[in-house]
């Protein structure tokens, strides 16, 4: 056999034998992360799932207290029009900020960044606890419009819908940041350059080829929002009121009155309206291949 009629042979026998290590070199390396959210995520998950339909008697207990506590479509209808209002704030003001960022080089683009970053090295709650300072009866607030004499008596921000959405909103802007920017960096500049050339007003660039490209990103920003607005707690239970209940503090008033049964059957409500609201905005034409692209 010639030199190169061993070099085939070699390749052909060693071929079968590389493509399972690699295999095994991709398995040894997500196979850590597979373990932990097995134990840590899916299991929990599958265990709440089971409290709420082991029992037949039980499940269909709590399915028809469901259907008739007038107390959970209260606080289901509460919690998304707050996922609506949370999402379209973040939307109107971290667009432009996404806009900007993706125009910037340099040190005024890593600048902006931190920026943006920084609410994610402060803690949820140490975050909430200072819009309760800033939103208090004797908060800063107040107490600055009341020292520029623009009002006589405190407002009342704090324990209300409004505290909740500011609070969100502020704590939630660059999960739709980050999508949008990632994905406006990608538009070639010579689009916008070349609608410009040919007579199209600042507007109408933006218009008709930023905001249609940009569209990836749009819709990556709003899901993640939307659905983590959906499971809020620490922030809603802090600055809003007994009327703004959410139901992730529904579920955790349940569990504090030993009512495991029921606020499992909650949970698992609200895990299935997640999915569901996901998978019908998936269905929607262009979604699906958006998230693709915004992925990449």
């Amino acid at each position: 056999m010639s030199y190169t009629g061993q070099g085939t042979a070699t390749a052909l026998i060693g071929a079968p034998a590389t493509r399972p290590s690699r295999h095994a070199g991709a398995i040894l390396l997500v196979g850590p992360l597979v373990l932990y959210m097995a134990v840590f995520y899916a299991a929990p998950v599958l265990a709440m799932l089971a409290r709420s339909v082991l029992d037949p008697h039980l499940t269909l207990q709590n399915l028809v207290r469901l259907a008739g506590d007038e107390v959970f479509f209260h606080v289901f209808g509460n919690t998304l029009l707050t996922a609506v209002i949370v999402t379209l704030g973040t939307l109107l003001l971290g667009y432009p900020v996404a806009l900007a960022l993706s125009r910037m080089r340099g040190m005024a683009a890593t600048v902006t960044l931190v920026v943006v970053l920084l609410p994610f090295w402060t803690s949820v709650l140490v975050r909430s606890y200072a819009w309760m300072v800033l939103l208090g009866r004797h908060g800063l607030i107040n107490e600055a419009l009341r020292g520029a004499a623009l009002i006589d008596a405190p407002l009342r921000m704090l324990n209300t819908a409004f505290a909740v959405y500011v609070a969100m909103i502020h704590i939630l802007l660059p999960y739709m940041i980050l999508p949008i920017a990632s994905v406006l960096r990608q538009v070639d500049p010579a689009l916008p350059r070349a609608a410009a050339s040919l007579g199209a007003s600042p507007w109408g660039v933006f218009e008709q080829v930023v905001l249609p490209l940009s569209m990836p990103g749009v819709i990556a920003g709003t899901l993640l929002v939307f659905v983590l607005s959906l499971g809020f707690y620490i922030t809603p239970a802090l600055v809003g009121g007994p009327r703004d209940m959410m139901l992730s503090q529904l579920i955790a008033q349940q569990v504090d009155l030993l009512n495991w049964p029921y606020a499992a059957c909650l949970s698992a409500t609200l895990l299935a309206a997640t999915l569901l609201l996901l998978l019908l905005c998936q269905s929607l034409p262009g979604v699906r291949g958006a998230l693709r692209q915004s992925m990449r």
